[in-house]
């Protein structure tokens, strides 16, 4: 997979591509991910890519020339091209894994007070990560690069995720390591038991229960 992000702070993606298993997964090229700076598609001396809003208001707007242009020039066949947006589809698991499977990406951080209605005529579609007002789209886009390349064949095992919260609609279900008594706070008995049938049990029964404590909203 390839994933373009266009932004106008690379700098806030260099830890975030340099650690863990994005850094480990670039390593071993399963995914190539490049980040662009839309300052550089300026046409102005100064690089300026925002201006006022026609019509008064406050802040400043991005331009839909030098964002456009950003885009045409990592676009391929096969790209789908992704704004980071608060208007957007709120994210959530299963689009993660639809995502998975495109052999190209693009994503799109606004930034400012918003961008120019017109950019949406070159993207594919909206993203949100939530009903709340970040001040760019760095941050979700890191949350969706994060969540698509971990499900990329041979990052991570795949039985990791399988079970995850969210991988069935259900929250996980709780895990526990040594040692087996913390102050008082024991293991479960079933987990010590060695009865594989009886802790897949025990599993599905603590995810259902979890989810109708703290996710009421999955159930359905």
């Amino acid at each position: 997979m390839k994933i373009d992000i266009l932004t106008l702070f690379p700098n806030m993606f260099e830890n975030f591509l340099s650690e863990s298993i994005i850094k480990r997964a670039i390593e071993k090229k399963q995914v190539e991910i490049n980040i662009i700076n839309f300052r550089d598609f300026s046409h102005l001396n100064n690089s300026q890519v925002d201006d006022t809003p026609y019509g008064g208001g406050s802040g400043m707007v991005l331009m839909v020339e030098p964002l456009v242009e950003a885009i045409e020039s990592c676009k391929q066949k096969d790209s789908k091209v992704i704004l980071m947006c608060p208007q957007g589809k709120t994210y959530k698991q299963e689009h993660a894994v639809e995502l998975k499977n495109e052999h190209h990406l693009i994503l799109v951080c606004g930034h400012y007070e918003g961008f120019d209605e017109r950019i949406r005529q070159f993207v594919d579609e909206e993203i949100s990560i939530g009903d709340y007002i970040l001040t760019g789209g760095e941050i979700p886009a890191m949350a969706v690069v994060d969540s698509v390349v971990r499900l990329l064949d041979g990052v991570i095992k795949k039985e990791s995720y399988q079970e995850e919260s969210f991988s069935n609609n259900l929250l996980d279900y709780p895990t526990y390591t040594k040692p087996r008594d913390f102050r008082g706070l024991k293991v479960p008995d079933v987990l010590l038991s060695g009865n594989h049938a009886k802790i897949e049990e025990w599993r599905k029964e603590q995810q259902l229960k979890k989810t109708a404590e703290k996710r009421k909203d999955l159930m359905n």
